[in-house]
This record gives C-alpha cells, structure tokens and sequence, in this order.
C-alpha cells in the first residue's frame, strides 16, 4: 500500500527498543509516585508492569508517550529521548489502548481504526485499505463491523477495536493501560490468547500494565513488579519470577500458589521424558513443548501417572505425574 512520506518515515521499523534512565515522578505536593527507576525492553518484546495499587505502573506508562512529563530521568526511544521530541508527533508513533476504549461514539468502526493515519495525512483510500486490514487482523469483518458504531458492539469486540486503532499506523511501540480488564474472564481469556495470536505477526515492543499475575504471566516476555515509589523490586521471565522471587515482597505479591503457576509457563522438554516401553494404550497425550500444567491437567482427568509425549503426532517419551511435581524449585 502506497504511503505518504511521513508514514513512511514512521514505518521504517517494525519495533523500537525504550529504555529508561533513572526516571522520576514527583508531583509540586510533593507526592513521589516513581522515584528512580531505570527498564530496558527490548525490540520486539512485550513487558508486563506490575505491582499493588499505587504503585507508580500507569504513570510509568505514560511517562514514556509524555502524557505525563518525568520530573528527572531520561526516556529513550529507539535511542531518542522522548523529552526532547514533539510530544504530539511522538504519540503519533506509539500506539496506546486503555481499560475502556475510548472510542469516539459518534464515528463509526472504520473510522475509529482510522484516526492516527488520518493525522498523518493518508489518503482517504489508504485509510480505508488499512482499517479493513486491522479490522480483519482483529477477527472483525470489516464489512460486517465496519459501519457499525461503538455502541452496537460487545465489551470483547470494542476491546478488540482498540487495539486495531493503535496498530492503525503501524507504531514502534505499543502501550497498553489494563486493556482486558473491563470484560468478563471468559472473553478475557478469549482476547489474551487473540492478542498473543497478534502479537506473533505484528512482533511489536509492547509495554502492558496490569494488576492481574495470571494475565502477566500469560502474556509477558519479562515481567516488572514495581512497588511503592515505582521501585523495582525484580525484572525476569514469568518462569524466574515465579521460581526465584528475588525478595520477600516479590514472594508474597506472586503468593504461595506460585509454584503451580509455574507449571503453566514450564514446557515440557526431552530431558523430562522417560523412554517409551511397553503399552501405552490409554494414557493421555500431551506435545512436546506444550506446558507442565496441561500435561498434568491431563493426567490429572484421566487419573493416571503417566502422560504420552508427541511431537508432530509421533510419541517420543513419556512423562510422569512424578516428574511433574518433583520439578526443582529453589527453597524459600
């Protein structure tokens, strides 16, 4: 699709690295609500803020779009410090979605998506062509959803409006406020495992604030818990955090259930399978590579002790209820 030399311009990267250098929000009250606080993320990667009520995550957030300003500190983008650019111009390259929308009620669905291309001056065929685009992206048909108005759509498919919007204009960064949090956890579910689907074709640098652990753990690549003044207390994998908690706040903000958690982001691996032998006619199957949470889920229905382990629908191993519970966890 033909693009105008501002888009183009935009476009050039598909994702951006930020990083964060020592940045700080005090309000004139004087209220900290981040002290100093210092993230990479890389190209590509989506990172989960999270951390109790007032914690600092959403002004975190936006701090790096500048709908707030940073007291102290650096915010690069791509290397650039945001600080030092157009604030309307750098919202224009980072995609932002929020717990409940904000859709314009009054214009219909394709023109919502459309909104960011049409400030950058795209010509109206092309801000139709990519609407649809995002639109089917999305799993709405655009000619079934496209004339229609925010209100005639479910919690789930006006969710789902929001982020085509922010994607609408292909941006280096995408900032996401809570986004699922306003609907049922059915569709919750629904739209985390959409979004994961999403964000293997678009591979955008994400930063996602939430306060729910399973939603961090499910989605992100790393996660931040943040506490009180913004503080970092830990900055790993969901698989790290929830098997190494760097300290006691980190181990009792992700609980005590942690540990089946951790099956849910534990894979099942070659090293964990013992050989195939004998008959293994009835025992539940499972693929290699899917999770030790689903493999025991498994055994756990069928009640047996054993999982049969494919890849490409060939068995190669078997695993054992055994070897599922007894998975190394440091000690407290």
């Amino acid at each position: 699709m033909d693009r105008t030399p501002e888009a183009d311009d935009a476009a050039q990267k598909k994702a951006a690295p930020i990083e964060l250098v020592g940045i700080r929000k005090q309000y004139p009250d004087g209220t900290v609500a981040v002290g100093d606080l210092s993230l990479e993320v890389r190209a590509g990667e989506l990172v989960v803020l999270i951390g109790p009520s007032g914690c600092g995550k959403s002004t975190v957030l936006r701090m790096i779009n500048r709908l707030i300003e940073p007291t102290a500190g650096k915010i690069l983008l791509d290397g650039e410090d945001v600080t030092r650019v157009d604030p309307v111009q750098l919202r224009r390259r980072i995609g932002y979605v929020i717990q409940n929308v904000g859709l314009f009620p009054h214009q219909t669905i394709r023109t919502n998506v459309g909104t960011v291309p049409r400030l950058l001056g795209w010509s109206r065929a092309q801000v139709r062509a990519r609407s649809d685009e995002l639109l089917d992206l999305v799993g709405l048909d655009p000619v079934q959803f496209g004339r229609r108005y925010p209100q005639e759509l479910s919690g789930g498919q006006r969710q789902r409006v929001g982020v085509a919007r922010a994607l609408a204009a292909d941006p280096v960064v995408l900032l996401m406020d809570e986004p699922f949090s306003a609907v049922d956890p059915i569709v919750r579910a629904r739209l985390q495992e959409e979004f994961l689907r999403l964000q293997e074709d678009v591979r955008k640098t994400i930063v996602l604030v939430t306060h729910d652990l399973d939603e961090a753990v499910r989605l992100g690549d790393r996660i931040a818990v943040l506490s009180q003044g913004g503080k970092l207390e830990q900055y790993a994998t969901p698989a790290d955090l929830l098997g190494r908690p760097a300290s006691s706040f980190v181990r009792e903000f992700v609980g005590a259930d942690r540990g089946i958690r951790r099956l849910a982001v534990t894979p099942v691996t070659r090293d964990m399978l013992e050989p195939l032998s004998g008959d293994h006619d009835g025992y539940p199957e499972a693929e290699l590579g899917s999770s030790l949470y689903d493999a025991l889920a498994a055994m756990l229905v069928t009640n047996s002790d054993h999982a049969l382990i494919a890849e490409n629908g060939q068995p190669v191993g078997l695993l054992t209820r055994h070897r599922v519970l007894s998975i190394d966890y440091p000690a407290d």
